[in-house]
C-alpha cells in the first residue's frame, strides 16, 4: 500500500505542475490574477468595494498600476465613516452594518430596532444541534466543527433546497444570528473536561451581536469599552468584496444552484485556509518565533535580519511569508489595520502588553522595506496583523480567530449569496491543458 501511494505522489508532481512558458504563451490569468497583481473582472457587485490601487492608462495603449492608499466601501459607504458614526454615538453597529449589506440600504433607527431583535429572537439553537455539539467527538478543529454544524442546519429547514428569493434570505438571516451561538457552543463542548456535564448557556435576547458573543464564550458581560472595540472587529471583517477567496466560492456555489447551507459551508472551507481566514493565527505563531530568537527587541538590525531570514525562507515556518504583511488588493495601507492598530494600543496599555504591541509596530515598520528592497512590491500591514493580538488581549484563543472571521464574514457570504441568485448565471471559467499533444491509448497488458 504505501509503495503505490507513494507511486501516485511522485506521478502527481510530474504531471501536475506547470510549465511557465504555456502561462505566458496562453495568457492564462492564474489565481485570476493579471501579470501586475491586479484581479481579473469576473463578476459585478453593489456589496463591498475594495481600492488599493488606481490604474494608469498611457497614450500608447499601455497602463500601469499606481499604489493608493486603501479604502473600504459596504455598498458605496466608506467602513471608516460607518465606524467613526457608531462610536460617536456610542452604541453598537455590527447589527447595521448586517442590515446594510443584506439590502444596500441603511436603516432608519426604527427598521433597526426591529431588525436587532428578529437577529435576537433566532439566535438559540434546536435541541437537536445542542446534542450534535455535545456529543460530537473531542478535538481542536473549530472551523471543521463550524462546517459540520452548519451542513448540519438542513435537517431543521422545512424547505431546505429552496432558490425562492425570500426563503434563501430567510435561511441567510437565521445563520446569521445563530453563528455567534454555534462557535461559541462548539468551542465550549471541546474545553469542557466532563462532556455530560456541559451546561450551554442561553443567548440573551436583550444584548448585540459582540456583547452575545463575549458573553456565551466567558459567561460574564464584557467591558464595554471591550465589547464595542469587538463589535468594530466584526464591522471590519463583514464584507471584503466578491473576489476575495471565501466569498467567491460562495458566489461559485450559489450559482451552480445549490442550497444556503452547501454555499455557506463552502465559504468556511475557503476561510479555514491559513492563506485567508487562518493568517492571524499564523501571524501570531510568527511573532512568537520572533519573540523566542529574536534577543533584543528594540533593535532593529536584529528584528531586520531575522525578518530577511524569513523571507529568504530560513527563518519560521520556512514559507517565505511575513504573515500579516501584504495584501491582494490594498498597497500602501489597508484602512482596517490602521484603525485597529490605534485601538490596539490602547487595549495594550491596559492590558500590560505594550511591549508586545511595539515589536509589531517595529515589524510593521521595517518589513514592508524589506519586502520592497527583495521583491520590488509595494505592501502594507493587513487587518490580520493586529487582529489576533487585539483578540488575545481580549482573552480570546487562538483557535477562536477564524471562526471569528467567519462569525462576521457570514454576512459578506450571505449578501454576495443572495446577490449572485438573483443575477442567476452559473460560474463557469475555463482551464488551458497542460498537455502538448494528445495520446493513444495503451491495453492493459503492453503496459
Amino acid at each position: 500500500m504505501d509503495t503505490i501511494l507513494t507511486k501516485i505522489q511522485e506521478l502527481v508532481l510530474l504531471h501536475d505542475k506547470i510549465d511557465p512558458k504555456i502561462v505566458k504563451e496562453k495568457n492564462i490569468k492564474l489565481g485570476l490574477r493579471n501579470e501586475d497583481g491586479s484581479g481579473v473582472f469576473v463578476g459585478i457587485t453593489s456589496k463591498g468595494q475594495v481600492i488599493g490601487y488606481e490604474k494608469i492608462y498611457h497614450g500608447d495603449g499601455t497602463e500601469a498600476v499606481n499604489p493608493v492608499h486603501g479604502k473600504l466601501f459596504y455598498c458605496g459607504y466608506d467602513v471608516e465613516d460607518i465606524i467613526r458614526q457608531k462610536k460617536q454615538d456610542h452604541r453598537f453597529g455590527f447589527e447595521e452594518t448586517v442590515y446594510l449589506l443584506l439590502t444596500g440600504e441603511l436603516p432608519d433607527r426604527k427598521d433597526l430596532n426591529a431588525f436587532s431583535q428578529s437577529l435576537a429572537k433566532l439566535r438559540p439553537l434546536p435541541n437537536g444541534v445542542k446534542q450534535m455539539i455535545k456529543n460530537h467527538p473531542p478535538h481542536d478543529d473549530q472551523m471543521g466543527s463550524l462546517h459540520t454544524i452548519v451542513s448540519a442546519m438542513h435537517i431543521f429547514d422545512k424547505d431546505p433546497n429552496s432558490t425562492n428569493i425570500n426563503d434563501v434570505i430567510l435561511q441567510c438571516v437565521d445563520l446569521i444570528a445563530k453563528f455567534p451561538t454555534i462557535i461559541a457552543y462548539n468551542y465550549l463542548a471541546v474545553k469542557m473536561k466532563r462532556r455530560e456535564r456541559i451546561v450551554l448557556p442561553e443567548p440573551s435576547p436583550d444584548t448585540s451581536v459582540a456583547e452575545t458573543f463575549l458573553y456565551l464564550l466567558k459567561g460574564n458581560t464584557a467591558d464595554r469599552s471591550v465589547a464595542e472595540l469587538f463589535d468594530t472587529m466584526l464591522i471590519f471583517h463583514a464584507e471584503h468584496g466578491g473576489g476575495n477567496n471565501s466569498t467567491f466560492s460562495t458566489r461559485c456555489v450559489s450559482s451552480a444552484g445549490a442550497n444556503t447551507y452547501m454555499a455557506i459551508c463552502a465559504g468556511i472551507g475557503s476561510l479555514s485556509g491559513h492563506l485567508h481566514g487562518g493568517a492571524n493565527v499564523a501571524v501570531m505563531n510568527m511573532i512568537d518565533d520572533i519573540k523566542n530568537k529574536v534577543k533584543n527587541w528594540e533593535s532593529d538590525a536584529q528584528l531586520s535580519d531575522y525578518l530577511m531570514k524569513i523571507l529568504n525562507k530560513e527563518a519560521g515556518d520556512k514559507s517565505g511569508t511575513i504573515y500579516g504583511i501584504g495584501h491582494a488588493v490594498y498597497t500602501v495601507s489597508d484602512p482596517r489595520a490602521m484603525y485597529i492598530e490605534n485601538q490596539a494600543g490602547e487595549l495594550a496599555q491596559s492590558t500590560g502588553r505594550l511591549d508586545e504591541f511595539n515589536l509589531l509596530k517595529k515589524i510593521a515598520r521595517i518589513a514592508p522595506v524589506l519586502v520592497k528592497e527583495k521583491k520590488r512590491k509595494t505592501v502594507c500591514t493587513n487587518v490580520d496583523f493586529y487582529s489576533g493580538f487585539v483578540y488575545e488581549c481580549m482573552g480570546i484563543p487562538r483557535e477562536l480567530f477564524t471562526p471569528i472571521f467567519a462569525l462576521a464574514r457570514v454576512v459578506g457570504w450571505s449578501a454576495h449569496r443572495i446577490e449572485e441568485i438573483v443575477q442567476g448565471r452559473i460560474i463557469r471559467p475555463s482551464y488551458v491543458t497542460s498537455l502538448k499533444a494528445k495520446k493513444s491509448y495503451i491495453p492493459l497488458n503492453k503496459r
